[in-house]
């Protein structure tokens, strides 16, 4: 992997549980760069990330919160977490239900930080 992308998305990979991640526009859902480790549709889970993100991102201004620091979806089998900044990019990994979600967390976050 030569880009920065790449080698952001393989740091976050290498995290103990996470089984995906992806780097995917807030606006269209499309996929920027992503490492897959799992059979799934990568598609359609970064354009519903995405939509929960943009939905988080407005419900937290309509409430005057500010702007949303990090967002995770729990489910029976795993997790997905995502951060984002303000150029429309949103970074997300695919966890499994066992992974550390702080840890995952601090890395998403140094990630965005590196990508601005």
């Amino acid at each position: 992997m030569t880009n920065a992308f790449g080698a952001v998305l393989e740091l976050l990979t290498r995290q103990r549980g996470v089984r995906a991640s992806l780097i995917v526009s807030e606006t269209d859902g499309l996929i920027v760069d992503a490492t897959l480790r799992f059979g799934e549709d990568g598609d359609r889970v970064a354009a519903l990330t995405a939509s929960l993100y943009r939905k988080a991102r407005l419900s937290a201004a309509a409430a005057r919160l500010g702007d949303v620091a990090f967002l995770q979806l729990d489910a029976e089998q795993g997790r997905i977490c995502a951060v984002g900044g303000t150029n429309d990019l949103v970074l997300m990994v695919v966890a499994e239900p066992t992974a550390n979600v702080g840890l995952i967390r601090v890395e998403l976050l140094k990630a965005l930080e590196s990508l601005a």
